[in-house]
């Protein structure tokens, strides 16, 4: 008999065929990890930029109300159980602040960083490096080599105008990631349709994180219909844009299921908010009109950098030739032109141009190096061509390195937001709960956090755009000021009007960065009327040093002129001066309240009737008692100060701030 034999049968099969995806991962990661690989440039490149935009995260740029307004958003979601920290509008779609509000709450940002914003810029730090990742996904993607593909990551990270905005907390920073993981997914090449149903839903996430991504969707329409298979490009192309439908309706049915679709008495509305953002807004002028805020807009991000916004733009108009780069040319076309019409210019709007500009610039690049006239014109005008080249990227890198590196130091050491550290501190120290504070939402969480009702902390915006707000000034006892509330106070009156009857009482910072807090006058106290009060409490220094019971040093002489000085304190001291003889060493002032101009209110006394004010002396001790024991507001708070190596003892008075 012939005895055939059969190959063995098992009931399983072989690793590869039984984990196809295990193993493409593991071929996937032995080819990054190759020393040639992908993961070996990549790596340090991104330490590089996480370093970068660590260092320094907290201290600088200076928090700006923007930042805040996302951060209070996304701390009322878990804090307050709400969308927002006041009525929701439909400004934006929420879904951008919810994954800031999903990242502070698993990871307890709120409680580890320094202050509310600072949490969130926890966040954009590493949504930053995540997009540099897709970057170089998409640069390899597009057929860039290694060196290019690097080029644009260290463009994206390193630049001083990249590194300023991936740290502020704005939605378009919460947009970029899925932006980019669109483009990434529509051109994978394996050209399957779960890629392209992924990319759909990557870019429907993006336009509900941060709406103006939706300009972008002509490009990614394009991709994915040229990147399809003929047989299965309408199948493909139906499914993607279902999809996306689909996930953008969410967003109306939320709307629809408030009653909010259409506007309404009495309510916000989904149809109100787009209107707005479409045509509400104040245009702000052309870019090219130098008194226009366009114009101001530009020139801040060209003061941060001026090379790679430059060589951007270049780079654009020379990628139209190439046609791997032309979708992403025309996606930066796009931006330019919104960049350029006369309307309302965000100053966010470079947070979009910088992953394609950084992009455009490697791919040209590496387009001109590939593409060098070596075969055409023979080897020495292609050594001409290559040295030319190579001259052209030294001269850039030389104009950029010295710019870089002075802002990058700044973003990196300078302490830009220690004057709004240091109002909050003031704040917390010196007003009272249960007065209610017009402010920057960039410190809208952390006063509340003080132990303020959410009530008495209220957003300068809000008084004349919610009507669950108080309006008018005489609702307000304290004005932070910042270069927010000061940019254009005439747009809400309320804060307009509480800053016209406001006096400093501590100032924080110089220029743009100076931080106020401002004490609110009651109703018909008009500059004239305080200028009538200096007045009187110079006269009434005045009659101070002229007084021979009451010794003064030339500090303390030049105090009581100034005219500076709490009226409390003044008339206190009248009174001991007619029972006893004093020697006055100081007027002393916290520098803010110094800074400010506020009135002083604490003497410093180191003798009464000719004795050291001590504690053991009967005449200090009576002053004390004096002091302490008179009805409010006049009512002082004393102690006594031991004598330091160069300073007598003392009898300090002094009194509480008064709101009014």
């Amino acid at each position: 008999m012939t005895v055939i034999d059969r190959p063995t049968t098992t009931t399983g099969v072989a690793p590869d065929d039984a984990t196809p995806a295990t193993s493409r991962l593991r071929r996937a990661w032995s080819r990054a990890t190759d020393p040639r690989g992908d993961l070996v440039v990549l790596a340090p490149l991104l330490v590089l930029a996480g370093v970068v935009m660590r260092i320094g995260l907290y201290s600088a740029p200076q928090r700006i109300d923007d930042e805040g307004t996302y951060v209070a958003q996304a701390w009322a979601v878990f804090h307050l159980g709400e969308l927002t920290h006041y009525t929701y509008w439909y400004d934006h779609p929420p879904l951008g602040w919810l994954q800031i509000a999903l990242y502070t709450e698993l990871t307890g940002a709120f409680d580890r960083a320094p202050n509310a914003v600072g949490a969130g810029r926890e966040l954009m730090v590493l949504l930053a490096l995540v997009s540099a990742a897709l970057l170089w996904v998409l640069a390899r993607r597009l057929r860039m080599p290694r060196w290019g593909a690097g080029l644009a990551v260290a463009l994206f990270t390193l630049s001083p105008l990249a590194v300023q905005f991936h740290r502020t907390v704005y939605l378009d920073n919460v947009a970029t990631p899925w932006l980019l993981g669109a483009f990434v997914l529509a051109l994978s090449p394996r050209r399957r349709l779960g890629a392209f149903a992924a990319a759909a839903v990557c870019f429907a996430v993006a336009v509900l994180s941060k709406e103006t991504t939706f300009l972008l969707f002509p490009v990614l329409a394009y991709l994915l219909w040229s990147r399809s298979r003929g047989g299965t490009r309408r199948y493909a192309v139906a499914v993607s844009a279902t999809l996306f439908v689909l996930i953008g309706t969410f967003y109306v049915l939320f709307a629809a299921l408030k009653g909010e679709v259409v506007p309404g008495q009495g309510r916000t509305s989904l149809l109100g908010g787009v209107l707005y953002q479409l045509s509400g807004r104040e245009s702000s002028g052309s870019i090219f009109d130098p008194e226009s805020l366009g114009h101001r807009t530009v020139s801040i991000w060209l003061q941060l950098d001026t090379v790679l916004p430059a060589v951007a733009v270049v780079a654009t108009l020379l990628a139209f030739a190439v046609r791997r780069l032309r979708p992403f040319a025309a996606a930066m076309a796009i931006l330019l032109a919104m960049l350029v019409r006369p309307g309302y210019l965000p100053v966010p709007f470079v947070v979009a141009l910088l992953p394609l500009g950084a992009l455009l610039v490697a791919g040209v690049a590496t387009t001109l190096w590939e593409n060098r006239p070596t075969r055409l014109a023979g080897r020495r005008v292609g050594r001409v061509a290559a040295g030319a080249l190579v001259a052209v990227g030294l001269g850039l890198a030389a104009v950029a390195t010295p710019a870089w590196a002075g802002q990058l130091r700044g973003l990196m050491i300078a302490p830009l937001d220690q004057p709004m550290t240091d109002a909050t501190a003031w704040i917390a120290q010196n007003v009272p709960t249960g007065e209610r504070i017009l402010t920057d939402d960039a410190l809208w969480v952390d006063l509340v956090e003080q132990g303020r009702a959410r009530g008495d902390v209220v957003w300068f915006y809000k008084p004349d755009t919610d009507p669950a707000v108080p309006k008018g000034a005489d609702a307000y006892q304290w004005v932070v000021s910042t270069d927010s509330v000061r940019s254009d106070p005439r747009s809400f009156p309320t804060l307009a009007e509480a800053l016209e009857r406001s006096v400093p009482v501590a100032a924080f910072g110089t220029g743009e960065r100076r931080v106020e807090v401002l004490r609110v006058q009651r109703a018909g106290t008009d500059p004239e009327v305080l200028e009538q009060q200096r007045a009187a409490a110079a006269a009434a220094g005045q009659q101070l040093v002229a007084n021979p019971a009451i010794t003064t040093s030339t500090a303390a002489r030049d105090a009581l002129l100034s005219g500076r000085v709490d009226p409390r304190l003044l008339t206190v001291l009248a009174s001991l001066g007619a029972q006893h003889t004093l020697s006055l060493e100081a007027l002393p002032q916290p520098a803010p309240e110094e800074a400010a101009g506020a009135a002083r209110r604490t003497v410093t006394i180191t003798e009464v009737d000719g004795d050291a004010a001590v504690r053991d002396s009967s005449a200090a001790a009576e002053v004390a008692r004096l002091s302490a024991d008179r009805p409010a507001p006049y009512r002082a708070d004393v102690r006594f100060t031991e004598a330091g190596s160069d300073t007598p003892p003392a009898l300090v008075l002094s009194w509480p701030r008064s709101t009014r």
